[in-house]
């Protein structure tokens, strides 16, 4: 018996429906095939049940030859049936696979073409389960249900019209029955629609909030929050069984409610066909052929609508994943790409081969030389609109500068490396890299041309020497080493027990956090840009080994201009500017003992270090 609807109803039908059979089309070949053995089998299971009325009718007569016929016939058209109904099932498995892996791969591309506002507003136990919960409903429906949902319908039409050839009388009764089934149906459908909803948003929440748990368990245990999170988890849990019965209730009375029917049905179809056969109204052969096909009227009526339910979560469920697919992707209206050049005749001239040496090459075919001149130009940004983040900020970094961002946490300092590899945009002035505004620069180019290393350190499944590499995918083992000795974690790397081998799992959770970040530093290293941008780069070093960096940051840093932000104020001393943010706005410029002789904020942010330390 198959089970109740759990999800909610799809609220963009015509779209959704549009979009999976877009997918569906895909492979059409392999549904046509299923839809035409699911006719087979469905056909041959009214046929072998209509053959019952010409077998009884040789019984009651003593014909045996034709008995036999019959019996023979019949059995042949069950066989097909069963083999048609062996076909659809392992051709739909396959289809659904190719399906499934399509949206999948599509889901997954066009994640990637998202912006980081997406990421930053979604909740990652959301968006994983578009490839989880969503994805199974779809898996589910095309496994289970798309078939099923054929294959009765073929049933229940044809049930209705043999029941009308073996008796147009009897029949009537039976589609008034019909009629109520089909009623109830709708009735339930309407009175659990409203709960469906609630329960997904449930669902959700609670699928999240395991998710924050499960990855801050440190700091659960720290601050002894276990029952704390016991209750909380315990309210979603019951917000979601609440809204589970609530969606439930009405769509498990469907099947009992339409088998009563059918009993009643039956009883009266039974006693008005016996007094129509003793009356000689109807041979015994029909009344007996006509009863089975009432026996069996309510099961393609449940299989109907259990698997209509089915196919409606999981089209709630591809009506999710279509939305996200259907999110505006990064816009990317940019002309100027970056390229390797070599000089030719005195001249720069591009090529294909890797030179080291980079320009900027306009629509026209111009080329700019990649310096690292980077200048903000009366820039104004807010991530929601009325909440200004920055306001009239203004500063130049000319090539091989190093440029620092000081102040209170909530200043705008990492907003300003967010606009500058144009994660978000500006709202007011203008970003400029090399004379050329940003938003003229193709995302992917502008991106190539910067090394940033993050204060929360990112590490993926694989080996160190895979992590390294990550920064430039063909780097060369030596590359990838002198990477390493220049972050001063090549030290560390080779103490462990397959070196470069050593497997990395659980986002690094096997090194420590000093050792993720030198590893993060190795990953810029390797990258070789001409623009690097350090995000508190070393928040989670200890001082000696700060120390020990500190000239291979040096070397890392020669010739290029770099971005650095630091609680730190002994990590940005030697910054050819300091800029101190206060609200969004740079209220104090200059290098270090400039802005200590001025005794400002930056004054009171150094010496108020200085004393923690």
């Amino acid at each position: 018996m198959a089970r109740p609807f759990n999800g909610k109803r799809p609220q963009n039908l015509r779209y959704t429906l549009g979009m999976l059979f877009h997918y569906l089309g895909q492979h059409r070949i392999l549904f046509l095939i299923v839809t035409v053995l699911v006719t087979f089998s469905a056909l041959g299971n009214l046929l072998g049940t209509y053959m019952i009325r010409p077998v009884v009718n040789h019984l009651a007569n003593g014909d045996l030859r034709s008995l036999l016929r019959g019996v023979l016939v019949t059995a042949m058209i069950y066989g097909i049936g069963a083999a048609s109904a062996y076909g659809y099932t392992q051709t739909m498995v396959k289809a659904a696979q190719q399906v499934l892996y399509d949206i999948r791969r599509d889901l997954f591309a066009h994640l990637q073409t998202l912006p980081l506002k997406f990421f930053d507003s979604n909740r990652h136990g959301d968006i994983m389960s578009y490839f989880t919960n969503d994805v199974d409903t779809i898996s589910d429906a095309l496994n289970n249900s798309f078939a099923m949902i054929i294959q009765s319908f073929i049933q229940m039409a044809g049930t209705l019209v043999v029941l009308f050839v073996l008796s147009w009388q009897l029949s009537l009764i039976v589609a008034v029955c019909y009629v109520i089934m089909f009623w109830y149906i709708q009735f339930s459908g309407k009175k659990s629609k409203k709960y469906y909803l609630r329960q997904q948003e449930s669902l959700g929440d609670l699928d999240g909030y395991i998710e924050e748990m499960v990855n801050g368990q440190k700091v659960v245990k720290v601050f002894n929050h276990e029952q704390e999170n016991l209750e909380e988890f315990r309210k979603k849990n019951k917000a979601l069984q609440e809204a589970g019965t609530g969606a439930q209730s009405y769509a498990a009375s469907m099947i009992p409610a339409v088998v009563t029917i059918s009993y009643i049905n039956y009883a009266i179809v039974a006693v008005l066909g016996g007094i129509m056969a003793m009356n000689g109204m109807m041979d015994v052969g029909s009344l007996a052929s006509y009863l089975v096909f009432v026996r069996q009227a309510a099961m393609p009526i449940n299989q109907f609508t259990q698997q209509s339910n089915f196919m409606l979560a999981a089209l709630a469920g591809a009506e999710r994943v279509f939305r996200v697919m259907n999110e505006e992707p990064e816009v990317d209206q940019g002309q100027v790409e970056l390229v390797n050049v070599r000089q030719e005749n005195g001249e720069w001239v591009t090529c294909k081969e890797k030179t080291g040496n980079w320009a900027w090459r306009g629509s026209d075919g111009a080329l700019t030389m990649l310096r690292g001149d980077v200048r903000f130009e009366n820039v104004d940004f807010s991530y929601e609109e009325d909440h200004p983040i920055l306001k009239n900020i203004s500063l130049y970094a000319k090539p091989g500068q190093k440029i620092a961002f000081v102040g209170s946490t909530g200043a705008g300092k990492t907003t300003i490396t967010n606009l500058i590899n144009r994660f978000y945009d500006v709202q007011g002035g203008r970003v400029i890299y090399d004379g050329i505004d940003v938003k003229e620069i193709k995302k992917d180019s502008l991106r190539r041309s910067l090394g940033i290393v993050l204060q929360d350190t990112h590490l993926f499944t694989g080996t160190i020497a895979d992590n390294i590499r990550f920064g430039k995918l063909d780097a060369t083992m030596d590359e990838i080493r002198q990477a390493a000795q220049i972050a001063n974690a090549d030290s560390f790397i080779r103490r462990l027990p397959k070196g470069y081998d050593t497997m990395i799992t659980g986002d690094g959770a096997n090194l420590s956090q000093g050792q993720r970040q030198l590893l993060a530093i190795a990953r810029a290293a390797v990258a070789d840009p001409p623009v690097l941008i350090l995000d508190e780069a070393t928040s989670s070093i200890d001082t000696r080994t700060e120390a020990l960096i500190e000239k291979g940051m040096d070397q890392l840093m020669e010739g290029r201009t770099v971005f650095v932000i630091a609680h730190r104020l002994s990590t940005v001393r030697n910054a050819n500017a300091i800029m101190v943010l206060e609200h969004g706005q740079i209220v104090e410029r200059g290098d270090h003992e400039d802005l200590l002789s001025q005794k400002g904020k930056y004054y009171q942010l150094y010496h108020g270090m200085f004393e923690l330390s």
